[in-house]
């Protein structure tokens, strides 16, 4: 069977950790430091970037803020619709009340993902701000979201797929460019496996 590969490469590991510590250096200097911080993830990739933005953060400061992870899967605006979402686990170990908040996901496309983190995250109490830091930003929005902190935008056509890796789950860091159609017909073909 053949494997099927990204039309381009866009970030690789040395790219991705130069654009955490530039939103390191940016969330710092927007918050007047990092004594308030609190980083919250979006499970899977953005709760593994949270956990280096707060590395990074900790690095330029000295501060670790504490960080937690979040699943959105039962405030996603498609839950009645998903057979059944795959489910991981929520963890704030903090008190959200009065921090500074930064949401942390690896891509920003249509806004809802986004979206449905902020009710979540209102739930848990009331933050003084909630920011977001993202990988990638590929476009299309469908609500009107947008990122405090950006990695890169990567302008995208909607046939196409921005897939963030993480070496944590992955075993590599990457951002790519996949081409979705190809890979659709490819997978029905038989040519490569699904």
């Amino acid at each position: 069977m053949e494997q099927l590969g990204p039309k381009a490469t866009i970030m690789d590991e040395a790219a991705m950790a130069r654009a955490l510590t530039r939103i390191a250096h940016e969330v710092i200097e927007n918050n007047e430091g990092a004594a308030n911080l609190a980083l919250v993830g979006i499970v899977r990739r953005g709760a593994n970037l949270a956990t280096r933005l707060a590395s990074e953060i900790e690095d330029i400061e000295g501060i670790r803020p504490p960080v937690g992870k979040l699943d959105i899967s039962f405030y996603r605006d498609d839950v009645s619709r998903r057979v059944a979402p795959v489910l991981h686990k929520t963890e704030i170990p903090f008190d959200v009340d009065g921090k500074d908040i930064i949401l942390v996901d690896d891509v920003l496309f249509s806004g809802r993902t986004v979206r449905s983190a902020l009710d979540a995250i209102i739930d848990f109490g009331r933050p003084a701000t909630i920011q977001l830091a993202v990988m990638v930003d590929r476009g299309h929005r469908e609500l009107p979201i947008r990122a405090d902190y950006v990695g890169k935008n990567v302008p995208s056509s909607h046939e196409e797929d921005v897939r963030v890796f993480v070496s944590d789950l992955d075993g590599r860091d990457a951002v790519e460019i996949w081409d979705v159609a190809a890979e659709k017909k490819a997978i029905k073909s038989g040519e490569v496996d699904a």
